[in-house]
Protein backbone atom coordinates (compact mmCIF):
# COMPACT_ATOMS: atom_id res chain seq x y z
CA UNK A 1 0.00 0.00 0.00
CA UNK A 2 2.64 2.13 0.45
CA UNK A 3 1.19 5.05 3.18
CA UNK A 4 3.32 8.03 4.37
CA UNK A 5 4.81 6.95 7.34
CA UNK A 6 5.94 10.45 8.36
CA UNK A 7 1.67 10.94 9.39
CA UNK A 8 1.00 10.93 12.76
CA UNK A 9 -3.22 10.88 12.50
CA UNK A 10 -3.51 10.92 16.30
CA UNK A 11 -1.01 13.61 17.55
CA UNK A 12 -2.46 15.73 14.30
CA UNK A 13 -5.68 15.30 15.60
CA UNK A 14 -4.77 16.58 19.07
CA UNK A 15 -3.19 19.10 18.17
CA UNK A 16 -5.92 20.22 15.90
CA UNK A 17 -8.39 20.24 19.40
CA UNK A 18 -6.19 22.17 21.06
CA UNK A 19 -6.30 25.42 18.51
CA UNK A 20 -10.23 24.82 18.67
CA UNK A 21 -9.88 25.54 22.00
CA UNK A 22 -13.48 24.03 23.23
CA UNK A 23 -15.33 25.15 26.21
CA UNK A 24 -15.26 22.40 28.86
CA UNK A 25 -17.99 20.36 29.71
CA UNK A 26 -17.86 16.94 29.41
CA UNK A 27 -15.07 14.82 30.57
CA UNK A 28 -12.55 14.45 31.56
CA UNK A 29 -13.44 15.37 35.04
CA UNK A 30 -9.82 17.51 35.89
CA UNK A 31 -10.86 20.31 32.26
CA UNK A 32 -7.25 20.44 31.96
CA UNK A 33 -4.77 22.05 33.42
CA UNK A 34 -7.27 24.13 35.61
CA UNK A 35 -8.30 21.23 38.08
CA UNK A 36 -4.81 19.44 38.42
CA UNK A 37 -2.72 22.75 39.03
CA UNK A 38 0.28 21.26 40.85
CA UNK A 39 0.63 18.26 38.14
CA UNK A 40 0.34 20.63 35.32
CA UNK A 41 3.21 23.27 36.97
CA UNK A 42 5.14 20.15 37.59
CA UNK A 43 4.52 17.95 34.02
CA UNK A 44 3.71 21.08 31.55
CA UNK A 45 0.02 22.31 31.22
CA UNK A 46 0.11 20.63 27.88
CA UNK A 47 0.61 17.43 29.44
CA UNK A 48 -2.60 17.94 31.28
CA UNK A 49 -4.65 19.23 28.41
CA UNK A 50 -4.14 16.63 25.94
CA UNK A 51 -5.55 13.89 28.89
CA UNK A 52 -8.67 13.98 26.64
CA UNK A 53 -11.64 11.70 26.18
CA UNK A 54 -12.90 10.16 22.57
CA UNK A 55 -15.91 12.17 23.78
CA UNK A 56 -14.84 14.86 21.56
CA UNK A 57 -16.19 14.37 18.30
CA UNK A 58 -12.82 15.08 15.82
CA UNK A 59 -11.32 12.49 18.15
CA UNK A 60 -11.95 8.84 17.49
CA UNK A 61 -13.72 6.00 19.17
CA UNK A 62 -11.19 3.60 20.25
CA UNK A 63 -13.59 0.31 20.75
CA UNK A 64 -14.98 1.12 16.65
CA UNK A 65 -11.95 3.41 14.83
CA UNK A 66 -13.58 5.36 11.64
CA UNK A 67 -11.16 7.76 11.94
CA UNK A 68 -8.11 9.00 13.16
CA UNK A 69 -7.10 5.93 15.62
CA UNK A 70 -7.96 3.33 12.30
CA UNK A 71 -5.63 5.57 10.22
CA UNK A 72 -2.93 5.17 12.67
CA UNK A 73 -3.41 1.83 13.01
CA UNK A 74 -3.51 1.21 9.37
CA UNK A 75 0.08 2.80 9.53
CA UNK A 76 1.33 0.68 12.28
CA UNK A 77 0.03 -2.67 10.34
CA UNK A 78 2.26 -1.52 7.34
CA UNK A 79 5.37 -0.18 9.05
CA UNK A 80 5.21 -3.80 10.84
CA UNK A 81 4.32 -6.16 7.73
CA UNK A 82 0.77 -7.43 8.99
CA UNK A 83 -2.77 -7.02 7.63
CA UNK A 84 -3.73 -5.27 11.07
CA UNK A 85 -3.11 -3.60 14.18
CA UNK A 86 -4.46 -2.72 17.09
CA UNK A 87 -3.44 -0.10 19.61
CA UNK A 88 -3.31 -1.25 23.13
CA UNK A 89 -3.68 1.25 25.67
CA UNK A 90 -3.49 -1.42 28.99
CA UNK A 91 -0.50 -3.24 28.07
CA UNK A 92 0.90 -6.51 26.50
CA UNK A 93 -0.30 -8.22 28.67
CA UNK A 94 -3.86 -6.99 26.97
CA UNK A 95 -2.98 -8.14 23.65
CA UNK A 96 -1.45 -11.33 24.66
CA UNK A 97 -5.18 -12.49 26.61
CA UNK A 98 -6.97 -11.49 23.58
CA UNK A 99 -5.11 -13.27 21.53
CA UNK A 100 -5.48 -16.58 23.65
CA UNK A 101 -9.26 -15.77 23.91
CA UNK A 102 -9.43 -15.34 19.70
CA UNK A 103 -8.30 -19.31 19.23
CA UNK A 104 -9.38 -21.12 22.67
CA UNK A 105 -12.73 -21.84 23.70
CA UNK A 106 -12.87 -23.68 27.05
CA UNK A 107 -10.79 -26.57 27.80
CA UNK A 108 -9.40 -26.39 24.47
CA UNK A 109 -5.78 -26.45 24.41
CA UNK A 110 -3.08 -24.71 23.63
CA UNK A 111 0.82 -25.60 23.44
CA UNK A 112 2.66 -22.79 25.71
CA UNK A 113 6.60 -22.11 27.03
CA UNK A 114 6.95 -23.30 30.29
CA UNK A 115 9.08 -19.72 30.82
CA UNK A 116 5.68 -17.90 29.00
CA UNK A 117 4.43 -14.67 30.98
CA UNK A 118 2.28 -14.04 33.55
CA UNK A 119 -0.15 -12.69 31.56
CA UNK A 120 -0.46 -15.75 29.42
CA UNK A 121 -1.94 -17.37 32.72
CA UNK A 122 -4.39 -15.06 33.28
CA UNK A 123 -5.40 -15.91 29.80
CA UNK A 124 -5.82 -19.25 30.52
CA UNK A 125 -8.59 -18.50 33.52
CA UNK A 126 -10.55 -16.14 31.11
CA UNK A 127 -10.63 -18.39 28.45
CA UNK A 128 -10.86 -21.82 30.11
CA UNK A 129 -8.10 -22.83 27.46
CA UNK A 130 -6.33 -25.67 28.78
CA UNK A 131 -2.04 -25.29 28.96
CA UNK A 132 0.52 -27.96 27.26
CA UNK A 133 3.45 -26.70 28.56
CA UNK A 134 6.91 -27.53 26.70
CA UNK A 135 10.15 -27.04 28.65
CA UNK A 136 12.55 -23.90 26.94
CA UNK A 137 16.31 -25.10 26.86
CA UNK A 138 18.20 -23.86 29.95
CA UNK A 139 21.58 -22.59 29.20
CA UNK A 140 22.79 -24.09 32.73
CA UNK A 141 25.95 -22.17 32.57
CA UNK A 142 23.91 -19.01 32.83
CA UNK A 143 21.35 -20.42 34.65
CA UNK A 144 18.59 -18.95 32.34
CA UNK A 145 15.94 -20.13 30.33
CA UNK A 146 16.31 -19.76 26.86
CA UNK A 147 13.87 -20.62 23.34
CA UNK A 148 11.96 -23.69 22.32
CA UNK A 149 13.02 -26.14 19.45
CA UNK A 150 11.04 -27.09 16.53
CA UNK A 151 11.12 -30.71 18.13
CA UNK A 152 9.68 -28.93 21.31
CA UNK A 153 6.89 -28.02 19.34
CA UNK A 154 6.62 -30.58 16.86
CA UNK A 155 6.64 -33.42 19.85
CA UNK A 156 4.06 -31.61 22.09
CA UNK A 157 1.90 -31.44 18.74
CA UNK A 158 2.10 -35.08 18.09
CA UNK A 159 1.02 -35.59 21.57
CA UNK A 160 -1.54 -33.36 21.70
CA UNK A 161 -2.82 -33.26 17.77
CA UNK A 162 -6.10 -31.62 18.94
CA UNK A 163 -4.84 -28.24 20.45
CA UNK A 164 -5.72 -24.69 18.54
CA UNK A 165 -2.48 -22.73 19.11
CA UNK A 166 0.99 -22.23 19.40
CA UNK A 167 2.58 -19.90 21.07
CA UNK A 168 6.04 -18.67 21.25
CA UNK A 169 7.86 -15.69 23.29
CA UNK A 170 10.24 -13.91 20.92
CA UNK A 171 12.55 -13.04 22.20
CA UNK A 172 12.88 -13.74 26.15
CA UNK A 173 13.72 -10.84 28.04
CA UNK A 174 17.60 -12.11 28.04
CA UNK A 175 17.17 -11.96 24.07
CA UNK A 176 17.09 -15.41 22.73
CA UNK A 177 15.55 -15.75 19.71
CA UNK A 178 13.77 -19.62 18.67
CA UNK A 179 13.23 -20.41 14.95
CA UNK A 180 9.44 -18.67 14.50
CA UNK A 181 9.77 -19.49 10.49
CA UNK A 182 10.15 -23.18 11.13
CA UNK A 183 8.04 -23.23 14.31
CA UNK A 184 4.95 -21.83 12.10
CA UNK A 185 5.39 -24.37 9.55
CA UNK A 186 5.02 -27.04 11.69
CA UNK A 187 2.07 -25.24 13.62
CA UNK A 188 0.32 -24.41 10.03
CA UNK A 189 0.81 -28.04 8.83
CA UNK A 190 -0.80 -29.10 11.98
CA UNK A 191 -3.84 -26.26 11.34
CA UNK A 192 -3.02 -24.44 14.54
CA UNK A 193 -2.50 -20.98 15.17
CA UNK A 194 1.32 -19.35 16.11
CA UNK A 195 0.87 -16.72 18.73
CA UNK A 196 3.59 -14.45 19.37
CA UNK A 197 4.88 -12.49 22.69
CA UNK A 198 7.00 -10.10 21.02
CA UNK A 199 7.05 -8.20 24.56
CA UNK A 200 10.73 -7.63 23.79
CA UNK A 201 11.07 -7.37 20.11
CA UNK A 202 8.98 -4.10 19.27
CA UNK A 203 12.65 -2.68 17.31
CA UNK A 204 13.12 -6.05 15.33
CA UNK A 205 11.49 -5.17 12.15
CA UNK A 206 13.82 -1.34 11.67
CA UNK A 207 17.06 -3.00 11.22
CA UNK A 208 18.47 -5.69 9.29
CA UNK A 209 20.91 -6.85 11.63
CA UNK A 210 18.21 -7.71 14.43
CA UNK A 211 16.15 -10.56 14.57
CA UNK A 212 13.06 -10.88 12.29
CA UNK A 213 9.60 -9.78 13.00
CA UNK A 214 7.60 -12.60 14.10
CA UNK A 215 4.65 -11.48 11.62
CA UNK A 216 6.89 -11.42 8.48
CA UNK A 217 8.51 -15.16 9.78
CA UNK A 218 4.75 -16.69 9.88
CA UNK A 219 3.08 -15.49 12.83
CA UNK A 220 -1.04 -14.99 13.09
CA UNK A 221 -1.10 -12.89 15.97
CA UNK A 222 1.88 -11.13 17.61
CA UNK A 223 1.58 -8.58 20.65
CA UNK A 224 4.13 -5.60 20.76
CA UNK A 225 5.49 -3.93 23.76
CA UNK A 226 5.90 -0.34 21.61
CA UNK A 227 6.73 0.89 25.37
CA UNK A 228 9.84 -1.48 25.94
CA UNK A 229 12.27 -0.95 22.94
CA UNK A 230 10.08 1.24 20.38
CA UNK A 231 9.58 4.61 22.37
CA UNK A 232 5.79 5.05 23.03
CA UNK A 233 4.64 5.81 26.85
CA UNK A 234 4.55 2.87 29.23
CA UNK A 235 1.19 0.92 29.36
CA UNK A 236 0.59 1.38 25.38
CA UNK A 237 1.69 -1.68 22.84
CA UNK A 238 0.22 -2.73 19.62
CA UNK A 239 -1.59 -5.81 18.92
CA UNK A 240 -0.75 -7.24 15.40
CA UNK A 241 -2.66 -10.01 13.11
CA UNK A 242 -2.58 -11.72 9.33
CA UNK A 243 -5.38 -12.48 7.86
CA UNK A 244 -6.38 -16.51 7.88
CA UNK A 245 -7.12 -18.17 11.00
CA UNK A 246 -8.50 -15.62 13.13
CA UNK A 247 -10.94 -12.75 11.51
CA UNK A 248 -10.47 -8.90 12.67
CA UNK A 249 -13.86 -8.65 14.12
CA UNK A 250 -12.84 -11.46 16.17
CA UNK A 251 -10.05 -10.07 17.66
CA UNK A 252 -11.81 -6.75 17.94
CA UNK A 253 -14.24 -8.44 20.62
CA UNK A 254 -12.05 -9.42 22.65
CA UNK A 255 -9.95 -6.59 22.69
CA UNK A 256 -13.02 -4.57 23.85
CA UNK A 257 -14.19 -6.26 26.24
CA UNK A 258 -10.69 -6.22 28.27
CA UNK A 259 -9.37 -2.61 27.40
CA UNK A 260 -10.54 0.72 28.65
CA UNK A 261 -14.12 2.48 27.33
CA UNK A 262 -11.92 5.71 27.86
CA UNK A 263 -8.96 4.90 26.18
CA UNK A 264 -5.99 7.83 26.92
CA UNK A 265 -4.95 9.85 24.16
CA UNK A 266 -1.35 10.16 25.59
CA UNK A 267 -0.58 6.79 24.93
CA UNK A 268 -2.23 6.43 21.78
CA UNK A 269 -0.23 9.88 20.34
CA UNK A 270 2.96 8.38 21.97
CA UNK A 271 2.34 5.06 19.98
CA UNK A 272 1.35 7.21 16.74
CA UNK A 273 4.66 9.40 17.13
CA UNK A 274 6.86 6.02 18.20
CA UNK A 275 5.44 3.99 15.09
CA UNK A 276 6.61 7.18 12.33
CA UNK A 277 9.61 7.37 14.35
CA UNK A 278 10.67 3.46 14.30
CA UNK A 279 9.43 3.98 10.66
CA UNK A 280 11.20 6.86 9.14
CA UNK A 281 14.43 6.53 11.27
CA UNK A 282 14.79 3.65 12.91
CA UNK A 283 17.31 1.51 11.30
CA UNK A 284 19.84 5.17 11.82
CA UNK A 285 19.14 5.16 15.37
CA UNK A 286 19.50 1.57 15.90
CA UNK A 287 22.56 1.42 14.30
CA UNK A 288 23.60 3.75 16.73
CA UNK A 289 22.56 1.26 18.83
CA UNK A 290 24.10 -1.63 18.07
CA UNK A 291 27.29 0.13 17.66
CA UNK A 292 27.17 1.04 21.20
CA UNK A 293 25.79 -2.40 22.90
CA UNK A 294 28.65 -4.01 20.85
CA UNK A 295 31.34 -1.97 22.33
CA UNK A 296 29.87 -2.55 25.75
CA UNK A 297 29.88 -5.82 25.53
CA UNK A 298 33.31 -5.77 24.56
CA UNK A 299 34.34 -3.58 27.33
CA UNK A 300 32.44 -5.81 30.07
CA UNK A 301 34.03 -8.83 28.96
CA UNK A 302 37.05 -7.69 29.67
CA UNK A 303 36.28 -6.64 33.41
CA UNK A 304 37.73 -9.96 35.29
CA UNK A 305 34.88 -12.05 37.16
CA UNK A 306 31.97 -10.82 34.82
CA UNK A 307 30.26 -12.42 31.12
CA UNK A 308 28.55 -10.43 28.84
CA UNK A 309 27.36 -12.68 26.27
CA UNK A 310 26.05 -11.88 22.52
CA UNK A 311 25.56 -13.81 19.44
CA UNK A 312 28.30 -16.61 20.40
CA UNK A 313 25.18 -17.57 22.14
CA UNK A 314 23.13 -18.44 18.59
CA UNK A 315 23.48 -22.50 17.67
CA UNK A 316 23.32 -23.35 21.61
CA UNK A 317 20.11 -25.39 22.63
CA UNK A 318 17.05 -22.67 22.35
CA UNK A 319 19.07 -20.28 20.98
CA UNK A 320 18.38 -19.66 16.79
CA UNK A 321 19.18 -15.87 16.69
CA UNK A 322 19.88 -13.00 19.31
CA UNK A 323 19.06 -9.35 20.27
CA UNK A 324 22.23 -7.85 20.99
CA UNK A 325 19.80 -4.94 22.48
CA UNK A 326 20.03 -6.92 25.40
CA UNK A 327 23.16 -6.21 27.08
CA UNK A 328 22.66 -9.69 29.67
CA UNK A 329 25.74 -10.19 32.29
CA UNK A 330 26.78 -12.81 34.29
CA UNK A 331 28.05 -12.35 37.65
CA UNK A 332 28.50 -15.64 39.55
CA UNK A 333 32.10 -15.50 39.24
CA UNK A 334 32.65 -12.47 41.28
CA UNK A 335 31.26 -14.44 44.15
CA UNK A 336 28.21 -12.52 43.50
CA UNK A 337 24.33 -13.36 43.47
CA UNK A 338 22.56 -10.83 40.71
CA UNK A 339 20.20 -9.74 42.84
CA UNK A 340 23.10 -8.50 44.56
CA UNK A 341 24.60 -6.48 41.82
CA UNK A 342 21.42 -5.28 41.12
CA UNK A 343 21.27 -3.71 44.42
CA UNK A 344 24.74 -2.16 44.66
CA UNK A 345 24.19 -0.53 41.16
CA UNK A 346 20.95 1.13 42.27
CA UNK A 347 22.27 2.26 45.99
CA UNK A 348 25.78 2.88 45.49
CA UNK A 349 25.81 4.22 41.79
CA UNK A 350 22.37 4.90 40.71
CA UNK A 351 22.21 3.02 38.12
CA UNK A 352 18.86 1.50 37.15
CA UNK A 353 19.41 -1.67 35.31
CA UNK A 354 15.86 -3.57 33.65
CA UNK A 355 15.98 -7.08 35.97
CA UNK A 356 18.30 -9.46 38.02
CA UNK A 357 18.24 -13.32 38.80
CA UNK A 358 20.66 -15.73 41.02
CA UNK A 359 23.35 -15.20 38.43
CA UNK A 360 22.99 -12.19 36.20
CA UNK A 361 21.72 -8.71 35.90
CA UNK A 362 20.24 -7.59 32.34
CA UNK A 363 20.62 -3.83 30.62
CA UNK A 364 18.17 -3.11 27.92
CA UNK A 365 19.37 -0.68 25.02
CA UNK A 366 16.44 1.25 23.10
CA UNK A 367 15.82 4.14 21.25
CA UNK A 368 17.01 6.49 23.72
CA UNK A 369 20.04 4.98 25.23
CA UNK A 370 23.31 6.88 25.12
CA UNK A 371 26.98 5.80 25.19
CA UNK A 372 27.04 7.55 28.44
CA UNK A 373 24.87 5.49 30.11
CA UNK A 374 26.81 2.76 29.46
CA UNK A 375 30.26 4.40 30.16
CA UNK A 376 28.28 5.01 33.35
CA UNK A 377 28.05 1.27 33.70
CA UNK A 378 31.22 -0.05 33.03
CA UNK A 379 32.61 2.25 35.28
CA UNK A 380 31.14 0.88 38.09
CA UNK A 381 31.34 -2.67 37.32
CA UNK A 382 34.93 -1.91 37.19
CA UNK A 383 34.70 -0.85 40.42
CA UNK A 384 32.39 -3.41 41.81
CA UNK A 385 34.44 -6.04 40.78
CA UNK A 386 37.25 -4.94 43.13
CA UNK A 387 35.72 -3.74 46.04
CA UNK A 388 32.68 -5.84 46.47
CA UNK A 389 34.37 -9.78 44.74
CA UNK A 390 34.00 -12.42 47.13
CA UNK A 391 36.09 -15.54 47.30
CA UNK A 392 33.70 -18.30 46.54
CA UNK A 393 32.12 -18.39 43.50
CA UNK A 394 28.16 -17.85 43.43
CA UNK A 395 26.77 -22.15 43.21
CA UNK A 396 24.10 -22.73 40.60
CA UNK A 397 20.75 -24.09 41.50
CA UNK A 398 19.34 -26.84 39.36
CA UNK A 399 16.09 -24.96 37.34
CA UNK A 400 12.64 -26.00 38.36
CA UNK A 401 10.81 -25.16 34.99
CA UNK A 402 9.95 -28.78 34.84
CA UNK A 403 6.21 -29.81 33.86
CA UNK A 404 4.62 -30.87 36.68
CA UNK A 405 1.51 -32.69 37.08
CA UNK A 406 -1.71 -30.57 36.41
CA UNK A 407 -4.87 -31.60 38.28
CA UNK A 408 -7.19 -28.65 37.97
CA UNK A 409 -7.09 -25.99 34.69
CA UNK A 410 -6.15 -22.45 35.85
CA UNK A 411 -9.74 -21.81 35.31
CA UNK A 412 -11.19 -24.33 37.63
CA UNK A 413 -8.57 -23.58 39.96
CA UNK A 414 -9.38 -19.85 40.26
CA UNK A 415 -12.51 -20.69 40.93
CA UNK A 416 -11.73 -23.53 43.29
CA UNK A 417 -12.03 -22.93 47.48
CA UNK A 418 -8.74 -22.02 48.97
CA UNK A 419 -6.99 -22.68 52.26
CA UNK A 420 -3.82 -20.95 53.51
CA UNK A 421 -1.38 -23.48 54.81
CA UNK A 422 2.73 -23.41 55.88
CA UNK A 423 4.42 -23.30 52.27
CA UNK A 424 7.06 -25.46 54.01
CA UNK A 425 4.12 -28.21 54.30
CA UNK A 426 2.25 -27.48 50.74
CA UNK A 427 4.49 -29.95 49.38
CA UNK A 428 2.08 -32.70 47.49
CA UNK A 429 -1.02 -30.34 47.38
CA UNK A 430 -2.58 -28.97 44.75
CA UNK A 431 -1.72 -25.21 44.74
CA UNK A 432 -4.04 -22.60 44.56
CA UNK A 433 -2.41 -19.51 43.52
CA UNK A 434 0.17 -19.03 40.85
CA UNK A 435 3.62 -17.79 42.00
CA UNK A 436 6.11 -16.42 39.32
CA UNK A 437 9.27 -14.15 39.88
CA UNK A 438 9.29 -10.63 38.79
CA UNK A 439 10.53 -9.68 36.38
CA UNK A 440 10.38 -11.97 34.17
CA UNK A 441 7.34 -12.51 35.22
CA UNK A 442 7.87 -16.50 34.80
CA UNK A 443 5.97 -19.30 36.67
CA UNK A 444 7.69 -21.65 39.68
CA UNK A 445 4.21 -23.30 40.01
CA UNK A 446 0.86 -22.55 38.23
CA UNK A 447 -2.71 -22.62 40.03
CA UNK A 448 -4.22 -25.99 39.91
CA UNK A 449 -0.37 -28.05 39.57
CA UNK A 450 0.79 -30.22 42.46
CA UNK A 451 3.32 -28.25 44.58
CA UNK A 452 6.88 -30.57 44.48
CA UNK A 453 9.73 -29.78 46.98
CA UNK A 454 11.77 -28.36 44.63
CA UNK A 455 9.17 -25.59 43.93
CA UNK A 456 8.61 -25.03 47.97
CA UNK A 457 12.27 -24.47 48.15
CA UNK A 458 12.73 -22.12 45.08
CA UNK A 459 10.15 -20.12 46.28
CA UNK A 460 11.48 -19.72 49.52
CA UNK A 461 15.07 -18.90 48.56
CA UNK A 462 13.97 -16.63 45.90
CA UNK A 463 12.07 -14.80 49.19
CA UNK A 464 15.53 -15.08 51.31
CA UNK A 465 17.71 -13.28 48.33
CA UNK A 466 14.82 -10.47 48.63
CA UNK A 467 13.44 -11.95 44.94
CA UNK A 468 10.27 -10.33 43.38
CA UNK A 469 7.27 -12.84 44.11
CA UNK A 470 4.19 -12.11 42.33
CA UNK A 471 1.20 -14.12 42.82
CA UNK A 472 1.01 -14.77 46.69
CA UNK A 473 -1.55 -13.08 49.02
CA UNK A 474 1.20 -13.56 51.63
CA UNK A 475 3.87 -11.19 51.15
CA UNK A 476 6.12 -12.69 53.27
CA UNK A 477 6.05 -16.53 51.81
CA UNK A 478 5.57 -18.01 54.61
CA UNK A 479 2.10 -19.29 53.96
CA UNK A 480 0.24 -20.19 50.24
CA UNK A 481 -2.97 -21.03 49.23
CA UNK A 482 -3.93 -24.69 48.56
CA UNK A 483 -7.36 -26.10 46.93
CA UNK A 484 -9.13 -27.61 49.44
Amino acid sequence: MNLNQYKTPIFDGIKELEKKKLVPLGIPGHKGSKGLPEMAEFFGERVVNFDVHECFKMLDKYSQPTGIIKEAEKLASEAYGADHAFFLINGTSSGIIAMIMSVCKPNEKIIIPRNAHKSVITALIYSGAIPVFIQPEINTGLGIAMGITPKAVEDAIKENPDAKAVLIIHSTFYGAVSDIKEISRIAHANNMAVLVDEAHGAHFKFHPELPGEAMTLGADMCAVSTHKTGGSFVQSSILLLNNGIITEKTVRTYLNMINSTSASFLLLTSLDIARKQLATEGEKILTNILEISRWARSEINKIDGLYCYGRELIGTPGVYDYDETKIGICVKNLGLKGFEVYDILLKKYNIQVAISDMYNVLAILSIGQTKENLKSLIKALKDISVKYRKNEKVKMVDSVLTNPEIILSPRDAFYSNKVSVKLDDSVGKISGETVMAYPPGIPIVVSGERLTEDMVKYISMLQKENGVLHGLQDTTAEYINIIE
